[in-house]
């Protein structure tokens, strides 16, 4: 699939009203700082549209981006941010976990996670979560360029063992430098638009 428009048409904060789409979505969840702003803007090939922060914890917000007029990447708050308040983070909880059981457009789930480093007792719980859901979420393991092929070999069987992921889930390493893992992202989104379901 080659993204040939994208624009952030629907942003949505705590208090605001699901919108009821008619294409299909896939969202995006994870820790903040993982890298989800610099995974949308590898998939639209736009440099800077969704915004990448030094300072975990920014997007407050479940963002709704539309490629090629027939799809959505939501992009939902990162989780596991500690200096935000407990109050704010049970919000944000309510909000995602709302999106997530209310939207009857969502059909794919890609849950990022640092290739660098084994899953968080956060990353444990949100993929728990989402298998509890019925979904079956497609790993994203970003930073791959950062780590050696050994390392990384290494590192992707500990993210499966620690999430205790079944053979069948997807698990891709993924760089926002080297592209690796574009391809297979690309063409999952396509499988989605395709089906039309």
């Amino acid at each position: 699939m080659k993204i040939k428009t994208a624009e952030l048409e629907r942003v949505c904060g705590i208090t605001s009203k699901l919108p009821e789409n008619h294409f299909p979505e896939v969202a995006l969840c994870g820790r903040s700082n993982v890298g989800k702003s610099s995974l949308i803007n590898t998939i639209i090939n736009r440099k800077r549209y969704a915004r990448t922060s030094s300072e975990p914890g920014k997007t407050q917000t479940i963002n709704y981006y539309l490629l090629n007029s027939c799809l959505y990447l939501v992009d939902l708050p990162g989780y596991g941010y500690a200096r935000i308040s407990k109050e704010m983070r049970e919000k944000w909880g309510l909000m995602i976990q709302e999106y997530l059981t209310g939207s009857e457009m969502l059909r794919y789930v890609f849950m990022l996670v640092d290739l660098r480093h084994a899953p968080s007792k956060d990353d444990i719980k949100m993929f728990n979560w989402l298998k509890y859901l019925e979904f079956d979420p497609v790993v994203i393991a970003t930073k791959s360029d950062k780590l050696k092929p050994v390392q990384k070999e290494n590192n992707l069987k500990i993210i499966r063992h620690d999430l205790g992921a079944d053979e069948d889930t997807i698990i891709l390493p993924f760089s926002a430098v080297s592209h690796e893992g574009l391809p297979e992202i690309l063409d999952l989104l396509s499988q989605v638009v395709e089906q039309g379901i």
